[in-house]
């Protein structure tokens, strides 16, 4: 894939692809509280829904770096690519008014 293609669309693949990840962890940690819940409810335990939430979440950080390692790895390379051109538009702005574009 050229420079040129990477680049063109990058920004969309970086929301498409970062709004995937975020979903993604979200419904994790709702599948989670459910298990918690129910659980809970085999044994006959009450657990308030705020505590099994944050027991849900605590689970979802390094069960999510696991399951959701591709996705992650695509949003981190949609950043590089995002960043590097950002990084080359600020180059070229900077040299144009330094007068050295033509």
């Amino acid at each position: 894939m050229s420079d040129a293609s990477r680049t063109d669309g990058a920004g969309s693949r970086l929301a498409r692809n970062l709004a995937l990840y975020t979903l993604a962890r979200l419904a994790m940690v709702v599948v989670l509280t459910a298990v918690i819940i129910g659980v809970a409810g085999l044994v006959k335990v009450e657990v308030p829904l705020i505590v099994a939430a944050l027991f849900a979440l605590l689970i979802a950080m390094p069960l999510s770096m696991m399951l959701l390692k591709s996705l992650r790895t695509k949003v981190n390379q949609d950043i590089a690519v995002v960043d590097a051109k950002r990084r080359a538009d600020k180059e070229q702005l900077r040299s144009r008014l330094r007068g050295d574009d033509a």
